[in-house]
This record gives C-alpha cells, sequence and structure tokens, in this order.
C-alpha cells in the first residue's frame, strides 16, 4: 500500500502563487516555540512537497525513531509502523475529510479541526494509539490546503477510529461512520458551570470533600455531579473525565 493514498486529488497543489508564498515569513519559529511548552508532539505537514516541514522530539510517537529520521522518512513513516488496517483506515479518513473541507465556504475553511485515533507500532512491537488533531495553517488562494499543524497525543479511546469534524465556537460537530463513509452531525457536549467546577478543582488535586467545603454543598451532592459528568462524556472516573475535558475544550 502506497502513502501516496494519504494525499487526496481533492487538494492536489501543482504550483503555488507568489502570494501563497508570502504567508509562510518566519511562522516556523512560533511552531518550535510551541513544541517546547506542549508534552503533545507536533507535526508540520506540507502537502504541496507531501513531507513533513518539522517534527517535534517526543519519543511516545515516533515508533522509537528520532525526530529527524521520521521528517527524512517523510508519510513513508505512517506506510511502514501503522498497522495495515489502520492505514487503509486513515486512506478512507483522508478521503472522507477532504470531500467535506472542499464543500466549506473558503473563508470558514481555517475554523475547522479533525481528529481521528489511529496504532502505530513503537519499537517494543507493541501498538500505541495515539490521536490526531490536525487543522489549516496556510491555504492557497484557492481555498486548498497547503500546510496544516498536527497536535498528536495519546487517544483516550479504547480502539481506532473515533473520527471527528469540529468547528471552532460552534454548537455542532461532525462524526465520520467508517462503514458508509458519511458524516453524521451531533450537538457538542456542554458541561454546566457547576460541571466545570468540579473538574476544575480535581484538576487542582483537591478531593471529593475538598471541593464540597469549596463550593459549600454537601460530598453527596459532589457526588452527585460527578455521575451525571461521567454519564455525558461516557466515562467512569475522574481521570478519564478530565482527559476528555481537556482534549476536547471543554474546560
Amino acid at each position: 500500500m502506497d502513502f501516496n493514498a494519504l494525499f487526496s486529488k481533492k487538494n492536489a497543489l501543482d504550483r503555488l502563487s507568489e502570494r501563497d508564498i508570502l504567508q509562510t515569513h518566519d511562522y516556523l519559529e512560533f511552531v518550535k516555540a510551541f513544541s517546547r511548552i506542549t508534552y503533545q508532539s507536533i507535526y508540520l505537514i506540507d502537502y504541496q512537497s507531501k513531507s513533513f516541514e518539522y517534527v517535534s522530539d517526543n519519543p511516545l510517537f515516533l515508533a522509537g525513531l528520532t525526530a529527524k529520521e521520521v521528517m527524512e522518512m517523510g508519510y513513508a513513516f505512517y506506510e511502514k509502523y501503522v498497522p495495515a488496517d489502520d492505514f487503509q483506515m486513515l486512506i478512507n479518513i483522508n478521503e472522507a475529510g477532504f470531500s467535506f473541507y472542499e464543500k466549506l465556504p473558503l473563508e470558514e475553511r481555517k475554523s475547522y479541526v479533525i481528529s481521528y485515533d489511529f496504532q502505530i507500532q513503537h519499537a517494543s512491537n507493541r501498538p500505541v494509539l495515539i490521536n490526531h488533531k490536525l487543522t489549516p495553517v496556510f491555504l492557497t488562494e484557492e481555498g486548498k490546503i497547503w500546510k496544516a499543524i498536527c497536535i498528536v497525543s495519546l487517544s483516550t479511546n479504547v480502539s481506532s477510529g473515533n473520527v471527528v469534524i469540529e468547528k471552532l465556537q460552534a454548537d455542532l460537530l461532525w462524526e465520520l461512520d467508517l462503514l458508509t463513509g458519511r458524516w453524521i452531525s451531533r450537538k457538542k457536549i456542554n458541561l454546566t458551570a457547576r460541571e466545570i467546577e468540579i473538574l476544575r478543582f480535581y484538576h487542582r488535586g483537591l478531593s471529593i470533600q475538598e471541593t464540597s467545603e469549596r463550593i459549600f454543598v454537601s460530598i453527596d451532592t459532589v457526588k452527585f455531579h460527578r455521575r451525571k459528568l461521567f454519564e455525558k462524556l461516557g466515562v467512569s472516573n475522574m481521570n478519564e473525565a478530565l482527559v476528555i475535558a481537556l482534549n476536547n475544550r471543554l474546560l
């Protein structure tokens, strides 16, 4: 299977205009600075050259290679280290994502983020389930994605897939049905002010009793709000709830 299949013809970039190129002045320094202050890994993708322009140095997501080695391999990295089933899934996600994207108004295209989970075969031969969140950085004058930033982290799910497109500051998101290739819209999860408060106190290390004292409610009331939180997020404990809330900007 060829990694070139991960690059959709819908986003084929034959040439770049001078105006396209002017967008990129010194932007890479900001990406490098951001990579120094986050635990997540960062990839910069150049869709015209079909390569990585930058890969941050996070061993967890590099399958035992160095960032430089991954950059040199480019998308062949996925061809080698992603299991065949997940690699085919990535191709399907790519096609479905660009089909969704090409229908959007040009002025809105930078407002969308796609997220999905897949496995990478680590050097220890144990697969690691990771999450990619990808959004455009630069578009061509025609509205095609030229460069995009991808934030890589450990997945909070238990299996591959979980493909979601989200528009910033919107109430809807879209989930991909991998069997049919259809995007299905649903409302975003909204947390109550009390649920956010309880999550933030948990994030700061407070116990249930300490939280109840801070917000002047009983311990049973705190437990009630936790249970409602677990139901909304589909989790079984506060640590999972916090990870999902942080990853999905619910706090």
